[in-house]
């Protein structure tokens, strides 16, 4: 999330041969053939109901995080809760008092995959000021403070862009406004909150690679790290949240349409064999 942030148990995926090549593509992302799911959140169980305790935490609190954020992250069924169709819904509000209130929900101690594909299938939201994001940092956040324990950032929106997701690497000596990153424009240059879109990383020793609805958009490796370490190859856990305002998206304003959906459909970890 292009910030310094709260808190780091499964390896989900085994060790891979290093990738070699560093370049922007649009080849698909490895083969499905031979991805093999090692773990799932598919979001099944009654409307209302919270987030499967086994698998997320919800970090809560209103201080800005490290972005001049607006909103309260609380761990209120008004703000994340399933929707009874396979759905997880994390749900950004205005409330009475003119505060907003949000989620923010991490795998952290439960599920930590290292290497594999990770991915989610995403409605975002939308509207200026809103910013959801599918990310990970390094299980050892925050005995290792960030950015040296490692930030990948699998998917990232800013609502004055509907038309562009975001995919970012944070670590020493890269990070904040000066990550490894790139961005994907949806290719009818449509809105990405119109529908569902499926956002992931096929992640290597040394390699992580990002796509988007299986169209491969980027990849950085080791070599690029502009002499800096490479802090990827460790156990990472993984955030969803819905952030309103802040350094990097700007503000709500009268254009901006309140309470606003991130629809997830499921989370998933694959080896990649």
């Amino acid at each position: 999330m292009h910030r310094a942030l709260f808190m780091a148990v499964i390896t989900a995926a085994a060790l891979l041969s290093p990738a070699t090549a560093t370049a922007t593509t649009t080849a698909a992302p490895e083969s499905d053939m031979r991805a093999t799911l090692v773990w799932s959140d598919e979001f099944d169980g009654p409307a209302g109901s919270a987030p499967n305790p086994a698998n997320w935490n919800h970090e809560t609190g209103a201080h800005g995080w490290g972005n001049n954020e607006l909103q309260n992250y609380t761990s209120s069924r008004a703000n994340s809760a399933l929707d009874g169709n396979g759905h997880l819904v994390i749900t950004a509000r205005r409330e009475a008092d003119g505060g907003y209130t949000s989620a923010r929900m991490t795998t952290q101690n439960k599920v930590q995959p290292q290497y594999g594909r990770v991915e989610a299938r995403i409605q975002i939201p939308r509207g200026q000021g809103i910013w959801p994001a599918f990310w990970m940092l390094g299980s050892n956040f925050p005995n290792t403070p960030w950015p040296d324990s490692g930030e990948i950032d699998i998917m990232e929106n800013i609502g004055r862009e509907p038309h562009l997701v975001h995919g970012s690497l944070h670590g020493p000596g890269y990070f904040g406004g000066n990550p490894l990153t790139g961005s994907y424009m949806h290719p009818q240059g449509w809105s990405f909150a119109d529908t569902f879109h499926t956002f992931a990383v096929d992640w290597r020793p040394g390699s992580i690679t990002w796509s988007v609805n299986g169209i491969a958009y980027q990849t950085y490796t080791a070599a690029d790290t502009r002499g800096n370490p490479w802090v990827f190859d460790q156990p990472f856990f993984m955030i969803l949240n819905v952030a309103v305002g802040g350094d990097w998206p700007g503000y709500p304003d009268g254009t901006t349409q309140l309470p606003q959906e991130m629809r997830v459909d499921y989370v998933r970890v694959y080896s990649l064999d």
